[in-house]
């Protein structure tokens, strides 16, 4: 919710680095890492913590032996104003061979309709061969999870806008280790520059979700990105992993977002991927019988057996208590807890029919949290 592409489970512990002038000095900076492991790592993530506490296809299930994916879907198109016409901002990048430049960013346009389907193709195959599927949702999650329903203007209110790709809001602890989802998927930007970062953070999540066996999310495109650093959000607006009161901290964290109990417990579900490092994030064991192997880097403390499918087992796990490899942390437990939360978890653990239907709701929307549309809204 790590390797380097994995983070931990949703929250890392970032080192503050040099003062940095601008995001591709930063992002060179990190380049000059080791990225092997980066690359070839799976992500741990749990979904949306910070470390402030210490830390599909239909036909598609994979498992932690598989090493393809089968993959359906189809996006229809949507209006498009052609990139001439637009006003451009610079952001961090890294080419697809190696090198660095600063790459013009749509500020006020919809993604071409046509890029929208290539990119999606290519995110599949990078899904295929890096089993990054955790931290692609990550990203997705923490670039919307900043809205603030509170705050009308935009793009002050946060959300899905693009923000996450700047050095100041890539230093904000909860996002520890996203320069990885970064890395990995700016060749896909830099090749499809008709496609804005907003758009590219949501597309990759919600395609890692269906790709791991999840639902099909029903995602509309065209959000504006946000055109330089002094547009993101202050840090703090992500939720923690062990708060004092994990049912009222969630509830404070997602009801600004305008976010309900069923919505905080279907989200919840996605942290059946990835697993957790305790050197970053503080939580969770070293290495399990899980995560020994990988894929990608072995270690790191797993929610469920097959951390890179997409399935109820998370609620099922929690539920049961009956596997010390399994990870549950406080705002875990929390869910069957809680009188108004474990109404929702039980059925979940229960019914995945029901769970996944909730979930693609529920993801869909955050997806759409504070974002501004042009055109409006279009639907895929």
């Amino acid at each position: 919710m790590a390797d380097p592409v994995v983070a931990s489970h949703l929250s890392l512990v970032l080192k503050a680095p040099p003062t940095i002038s601008s995001p591709s000095q930063f992002l060179l900076q990190q380049h000059s890492k080791p990225m092997a492991s980066s690359l070839n790592s799976a992500a741990s993530l749990r979904l949306f913590v910070s470390s402030s506490s210490s830390s599909s296809s239909a036909a598609a299930r994979l498992s932690l032996r598989s090493t393809s994916l089968s993959f359906s879907s189809s996006l229809k198109s949507l209006a498009f104003s052609p990139l001439s016409r637009h006003k451009r901002g610079s952001a961090v990048s890294v080419s697809s061979t190696g090198g660095f430049s600063s790459v013009a960013s749509p500020k006020c346009a919809a993604s071409d309709p046509d890029q929208l389907k290539s990119a999606r193709e290519d995110i599949k195959e990078l899904l295929k061969s890096k089993f990054c599927h955790p931290i692609l949702v990550r990203l997705g999650w923490h670039d919307a999870g900043t809205y603030n329903k509170n705050i009308e203007e935009w793009p002050r209110r946060g959300g899905a806008n693009g923000s996450l790709r700047f050095e100041v809001e890539l230093k904000h602890a909860a996002n520890a280790g996203l320069v990885n989802a970064l890395n990995l998927i700016q060749h896909i930007k830099d090749k499809y520059s008709g496609v804005t970062y907003a758009d590219l953070f949501q597309l990759a999540s919600a395609t890692a979700i269906e790709e791991a066996g999840g639902p099909k999310i029903p995602m509309k495109y065209g959000r504006v990105d946000v055109s330089g650093p002094n547009e993101c959000p202050e840090e703090g607006r992500l939720p923690a992993a062990g708060p004092p009161s994990p049912a009222d901290h969630l509830r404070e964290v997602f009801y600004r977002m305008g976010l309900n109990d069923k919505e905080i417990v279907a989200l919840s579900g996605a942290h059946t991927l990835g697993r957790s490092r305790p050197d970053r994030s503080g939580w969770g064991k070293p290495e399990t019988k899980y995560t020994k192997d990988g894929p990608g880097a072995p270690g790191g403390q797993s929610w469920t057996v097959q951390w890179l499918k997409f399935d109820n087992s998370y609620f099922k796990d929690i539920k049961a208590k009956r596997d010390e490899d399994l990870l549950v942390l406080p705002t875990d437990a929390v869910l069957f807890e809680d009188p108004s939360f474990k109404v929702y978890a039980e059925k979940y653990a229960e019914d995945q029919e029901t769970f996944f239907k909730d979930y693609a709701e529920a993801h869909a929307k955050l997806s759409n949290l504070g974002a501004k549309f042009n055109p409006p809204e279009v639907g895929l």
